[in-house]
């Protein structure tokens, strides 16, 4: 039978999740929305990630590649709850498509893998969703496999993520056997018996019931520690109810303070409906959420999510499509109606909203309105971009944008023909303001177009976006990796005089700079000039000036990070003195000190897991060291050692065939950015041309 069943609409703030789906590739994300959508009656045959036949994965290259690439939003309801649920990648390369997911989500269900635990990406997008704030349930998934093992999934999670897990299901049968699971908060047993029907509920198999209820008691302990309300009930009666018990792993989700888990088989169909009654139960609505701030007019304001207050959303996603421009919102306060006009922040210009649109995945209907709390896609905005904030004409508000990755790997392109220059500049647009972590420039050089991106398999989609969806034939040239430099000993009171007189009014400005390394790959810039020997808006204008002076730096022409410029004395002239003044000797006086300064050229790094079989260890060791690899951890579990190493991104291309042709087909690894880290001198040399690094 269907447990749930498919319950009615509503749209109480109250009563709706906004969700997103995290996890490693290959945990099972996909599999996971898929079941979730067929659960609640949003579909009615289950699709496959193998056979490209899923709702979120649409898009042809994620159905060719077998990986999602691009975050794609469904709604379906459950338990009288509308949940809005984003299915988002699991490869490193885009990233950047779940920060922009976290920006705008109230809750999200973690995937891990249970014979895997948590790997490399599990990690990353869980510190992204720490940075937002956004609560989490952890679903373990794949319990069905070899080697599945609950227990060991769970310890991972305590001892990568750092967080208390709140195991509420027992499985009942191991691997193949598995079958259902015991619900340690209402003590009842759950069967699958059938992958196309729901579960049969019946009390707990006398084979289980002590060690149910050994898990039941630790459980209770575990939130009587975290919480004060379960503490009290549980020195008085020595248990806790599971009316309270819900209710603090409820407050405890929320606060961040520990993370409920369960467990099933996506693939099976074994573990949904429990999976969803927990996000309705555990994960925030709307309501739950304090007021946006944003800014306006200079001060920080508030907007309650509240359908009557003046309107305000964020873009977090652009696509075209061949119903239009689509542009995704979350909508944070009042009501958004079709025919609206809509005022971006930020410009200043007004747009006219012309449909709304309840996405799921590439099939679109048509709204009338849209409410606090709801994620929807519009059509008729032309300007909006992600990041982008719109809001009622008559009360601004500027939200904070989603943080875009800066781009670790270049690649030059050029139409085959010339008849498509025109048109692939036009494709190259169109990807950057889709995709905002895409990034196009002309070499100044060269006069090449330079496409950057996050790695190797973005730019590969990226290409192949533009002969797909252009239909523009292009020629891509070796990737380069960007590098960047630092300063290693800076200078301290440079003089830096701009004077510049050829009629008329002229530009005087005098600066002394001093320049000094910093720990993190940052800028910044400060003035500790006294007595208005510089006025304000000038120290300002020499602000300005160094920030253009980082674009270049003295070794290879790479941008300069790492180091605080600080103003600490210079002059001013009662005619000839200006902001354009001040500005240039900023320009060129940090770029004087740059000269004088030793710098160091930094490359980004990336963490790397391999996992090999042990009789292929070797060769794999002295491969990565070939690679200017330096190993960091080895283990070894049922034959299979896992290699975990930082190795510099200019030596990761093509390493995929290469450990293919080593460990004959059966090595794989991944990886995550690491930071940067200096070049070594020979290295170096061949980077910037020639030119020593001092």
């Amino acid at each position: 039978m269907r447990a749930n069943g498919r319950p009615r609409t509503t749209t109480s703030l109250t009563a709706v999740r906004n969700l997103g789906i995290l996890a490693h590739v290959d945990a099972g994300k996909t599999t996971i929305t898929e079941r979730i959508l067929f659960a609640t009656g949003a579909i009615h045959k289950r699709g496959e990630v193998h056979h490209g036949t899923t709702v979120t994965d649409y898009d042809p290259q994620e159905r060719d590649r077998g990986i999602t690439i691009f975050a794609a939003a469904v709604s379906c309801t459950w338990g009288g709850h509308h949940v809005n649920l984003i299915d988002t990648p699991g490869h490193v390369d885009f990233s950047d498509e779940v920060e922009r997911s976290l920006r705008v989500l109230d809750g999200a269900v973690a995937v891990f893998d249970a014979v895997a635990g948590v790997e490399p990406q599990s990690e990353t997008v869980w510190r992204q969703a720490d940075r937002h704030g956004v609560p989490r349930i952890a679903f373990v998934n794949k319990l069905d496999r070899a080697g599945a093992d609950l227990d060991a999934a769970v310890a991972s999670i305590r001892r990568r993520l750092g967080v208390v897990p709140l195991v509420v299901q027992l499985p009942i049968g191991r691997e193949d056997g598995f079958t259902g699971v015991v619900d340690l908060v209402t003590m009842r047993a759950l069967h699958w018996r059938d992958e196309s029907a729901g579960f049969e509920s019946g009390p707990v198999p006398e084979a289980l019931r002590e060690e149910a209820g050994r898990r039941r008691r630790l459980l209770e302990e575990t939130v009587a520690e975290l919480h004060a309300e379960a503490l009290e009930e549980f020195c008085a009666d020595a248990a806790l109810g599971d009316g309270t018990l819900a209710r603090a792993l409820r407050e405890l989700t929320l606060r961040g303070d520990g993370v409920v888990v369960l467990c099933g088989s996506a693939y099976r169909n074994r573990g949904i409906e429990p999976l969803l009654d927990a996000v309705v139960a555990y994960l925030p609505a709307p309501a739950d959420m304090p007021p946006v701030r944003g800014t306006a007019d200079g001060a920080e304001q508030e907007r309650a999510p509240d359908p009557a207050e003046p309107f305000a959303a964020l873009a977090f996603k652009v696509t075209a499509t061949t119903t239009g421009r689509l542009t995704y919102l979350r909508v944070y306060a009042g009501t958004l109606r079709k025919g609206a006009t809509v005022l971006d922040a930020a410009t200043g210009r007004t747009e006219r909203v012309g449909r709304i649109l309840r996405v799921q995945a590439d099939r679109h209907e048509d709204r009338e309105e849209a409410v606090a709390g709801d994620i929807v896609a519009v059509i008729g905005l032309k300007a909006a971009r992600a990041g982008t904030t719109l809001c009622a004409p008559g009360a601004p508000l500027v939200l904070e944008p989603p943080t875009v990755a800066e781009p670790v790997v270049s690649v030059a392109v050029e139409a085959r023909g010339n008849a498509d220059t025109g048109r692939l500049a036009s494709a190259l647009a169109r990807l950057a303001e889709e995709d905002p972590s895409l990034v196009v420039r002309t070499d100044p050089e060269t006069g090449q177009t330079v496409l950057s991106g996050l790695g190797e398999l973005h730019l590969e989609v990226a290409v192949e976006k533009i002969r797909r969806g252009h239909g523009v034939e292009v020629v891509v040239g070796r990737p380069q990796v960007s590098y960047r430099e630092t300063v290693v000993r800076g200078v301290t009171g440079l003089v830096h005089r701009h004077v510049k007189q050829d009629g008329g009014a002229g530009q005087f400005a005098h600066v002394v700079l001093d320049v000094e390394p910093l720990d993190e790959p940052v800028f910044e810039y400060r003035s500790t000039v006294v007595g208005g020997r510089v006025p304000q808006e000038y120290a300002r204008a020499v602000e300005a000036g160094c920030r253009d002076a980082l674009a270049e730096g003295p070794l290879g022409g790479y941008p300069v990070t790492g180091l605080r410029v600080t103003l600490t004395d210079g002059a001013t002239h009662s005619k000839d003195s200006s902001e354009m003044a001040f500005r240039a000797a900023g320009r060129f006086g940090l770029r004087e000190a740059l000269r004088l300064s030793t710098v160091e050229l930094l490359e980004p790094v990336a963490e790397v897991t391999v996992s090999v079989p042990e009789d292929g260890v070797g060769g794999v060791l002295g491969d990565l060291a070939a690679r200017r690899g330096r190993v960091s951890g080895q283990t070894a579990e049922a034959g299979t050692a896992v290699i975990t190493a930082a190795v510099p991104l200019a030596e990761l291309f093509g390493y995929a065939s290469r450990l293919r042709g080593r460990t004959q087909g059966r090595g794989v690894f991944t990886t995550r950015p690491a930071g940067l880290a200096p070049v070594p001198a020979s290295v170096a040399a061949s980077v910037t041309g020639g030119l020593p690094v001092r």
